[in-house]
């Protein structure tokens, strides 16, 4: 009898227990969720099987030499390049020259791109705000002398470092512009005279210090945004004399540090500074050019990239402003980026594919794309795999207090939808985030 009334009182225990966990978490701001939802269906096998199919052949059209074969499991996949391709790259540490073959994750990257595509890519208040512990384990790691600020333990300090580059609310919206262009600083971009077309685009994104004074027959005038590294965002204000019309945003993908502080109150700088804040691509996709691939891809409809070097017969890393360089491993690039146009992601064009009428052939449909982002969630285990619900995807929801967002009325159609299909959420990428969730940020009503 006495086990049976500790069995009793046991099991109600576990109950109260069980309903605070469940009172616990419906309470809680940070509402963190797992979708189970990980079992590979016979459709999801299908959809894998038919982008490979979609994506080798599209490799083969469009790859100016280039093949891709599909892996032993469902993600795998390699692009080669010709045996008579000469590498001239060499790994500093190994002084191995650059390999001709490169393996890729389709399931990592579908799946991340799209993320992307749903993305806000500029760092903001709220993000920080809303992040458990935000401004004690990020915020500080986002300012040069960081590790000097003691975890921003004063948080006055911190906001006042960062204020500057901090909006409280995102700038932009998915799909908020239509037909983008960003522009890398390859000498390529000197054999080919693009400035007209690249003038044509909605928006147009440089990269640091490239100029266009004195080259817009082949680099054109416009310039929307411009993505800084640490190095050119210490030099502001040589930047900003690029733009001759001031009106060039800059993002800088880095930290914020003293020098930018200083120039951007002494000079002062007019147009708006922000950092970026990117999803999480491990190694895979770093360089400056990839980055400005990946905020074009949050904002824009479409994106096209010129002045990257992605022709065969490549001999050293050049810039058409200034004297050849050292740079990243160029046949990795160019097999990354021939990757990202048979994904549908990105149109190329170079002096070899110079015709602006150009069909990228065999890119595969919206429908096998949304079929393979689907499976490859799953397989990658991805949080909110398997939900039809926009809002699966959030690691973390907060709500917000209500936005005062005038512009919202003045967005593209698109973008207009694309904010109702998410219920006005703003979805920031989790860097290093264990299932790529997203922080989710909600409108009070």
């Amino acid at each position: 009898m006495r086990f049976l009334r500790l069995a009793l009182l046991l099991a109600l225990a576990s109950g109260f227990a069980a309903i605070s966990i469940i009172l616990i978490g419906l309470s809680d701001p940070f509402v963190s969720r797992t979708y189970p939802n990980y079992q590979l269906t016979d459709e999801d096998a299908q959809a894998l099987l038919s982008l490979h199919a979609t994506f080798q052949k599209c490799v083969s059209a469009n790859g100016l030499g280039l093949k891709a074969t599909r892996g032993t499991d469902y993600c795998q996949t390699s692009i080669d390049f010709p045996s008579d391709t000469i590498p001239k790259w060499r790994d500093p540490k190994t002084s191995e020259l650059e390999a001709l073959s490169f393996d890729f994750d389709l399931c990592e990257a579908v799946a991340t791109w799209e993320q992307v595509r749903n993305s806000t890519t500029v760092l903001t208040k709220e993000f920080i705000d809303s992040l458990p512990n935000g401004w004690e384990e990020y915020a500080w790691r986002r300012i040069n002398k960081g590790i000097l600020l003691n975890r921003c333990e004063n948080k006055t300090l911190c906001m006042e470092k960062l204020s500057l580059v901090l909006p409280e609310t995102p700038p932009y919206f998915p799909k908020q512009f239509g037909r983008c262009a960003v522009i890398g600083n390859s000498g390529d971009l000197l054999k080919t005279k693009f400035g007209k077309e690249i003038d044509g685009y909605d928006v147009v994104i440089r990269e640091n210090g490239a100029p266009t004074q004195n080259y817009t027959d082949y680099v054109g005038t416009k310039s929307t945004f411009r993505l800084l590294n640490r190095g050119s965002a210490k030099a502001l204000d040589k930047v900003i004399e690029l733009d001759e019309q001031r009106k060039e945003v800059l993002i800088v993908k880095t930290t914020i540090h003293d020098i930018m502080n200083q120039m951007i109150r002494e000079i002062p700088i007019k147009v708006p500074v922000y950092l970026m804040l990117g999803a999480s691509f491990g190694s895979a996709a770093k360089g400056t050019g990839l980055k400005a691939l990946e905020f074009a891809l949050s904002i824009c409809d479409s994106v096209d990239m010129y002045g990257f070097t992605v022709d065969p017969g490549y001999k050293e890393w050049t810039r058409y402003f200034s004297e050849s360089r050292k740079g990243h491993t160029p046949l990795h690039g160019r097999a990354y980026y021939q990757m990202m146009e048979c994904l549908g992601l990105v149109k190329i064009h170079s002096p070899m594919r110079a015709d602006p009428n150009r069909v990228v052939k065999w890119v595969p449909s919206h429908h096998i794309i949304r079929a393979a982002r689907i499976a490859s969630e799953k397989l990658l285990r991805r949080v909110g795999a398997g939900s039809d619900d926009p809002l699966a995807a959030c690691s973390i929801i907060k709500k917000q207090v209500k936005r005062h967002i005038n512009a919202v009325s003045e967005l593209r159609k698109e973008s207009r939808d694309h904010l109702s299909y998410v219920k006005s959420t703003t979805m920031y990428p989790l860097e290093h985030s264990p299932g790529h969730g997203f922080l989710c940020t909600v409108p009070t009503d």
